[in-house]
């Protein structure tokens, strides 16, 4: 059996070549679509990785420890605080404060204006006009860190994390010095 194939026209194989090209059309309109989609989306995953990863705080100056007069122990910690470059506001008491050394570690709560054990507090305020928490960008900020009870002695090597609600964690290590006096500068 033989097919007669002679009425296959011009006219249909136009209409089938353009059936084609609009399904190709579609299909290249549907990934560019997606494609624009998820540039859109890696862009925003390298902004928000880029604000998480960068410091938020910084230490400006020396790191202060006040001996205990009753034992031979750092009683607290006293730094200075301030917004890295280019750094929004942060409401710096809502920041998650912890202490470690080699015998312990502990959370120390936000205490405004106490000196209780395992606390710390905002003790002075620079270029701040109405004394809140919030740190903006022209500002700095001194904390003081009451440590727990068991006090680091001379030579113990200490860690005080900082974790404010947007940004990097900052970290500031320091060892107690040999000799304690009622104020050392901590290195």
């Amino acid at each position: 059996m033989k097919r007669n194939e002679h009425a296959f026209t011009g006219l249909e194989a136009a209409i089938v070549l353009i059936a084609f090209v609009v399904v190709a059309a579609v299909f290249s309109y549907v990934m560019l679509g997606a494609g624009f989609f998820t540039a859109q989306k890696s862009q925003e995953v390298v902004h928000t990785g880029i604000a998480q990863a960068a410091s938020s705080i910084e230490l400006t100056g020396d790191v202060y420890g006040y001996g205990n007069t009753s034992s031979t122990g750092l009683k607290s910690i006293n730094f200075t605080i301030a917004l890295t470059s280019g750094m929004s506001p942060m409401n710096i008491s809502a920041m998650v404060v912890s202490y470690a050394d080699r015998n312990q570690r502990e959370y120390l709560t936000y205490s405004p204006g106490s000196a209780s054990v395992s606390t710390w507090y905002i003790s002075k305020f620079f270029n701040n006009v109405t004394d809140d928490t919030v740190l903006e960008p022209t500002e700095k900020f001194t904390l003081t860190m009451t440590l727990p009870t068991n006090n680091p002695t001379p030579n113990t090597r200490f860690t005080i994390l900082m974790q404010p609600e947007i940004g990097a964690l900052t970290t500031v290590v320091r060892t107690v010095p040999a000799s304690i006096y009622p104020v050392n500068i901590l290195r």
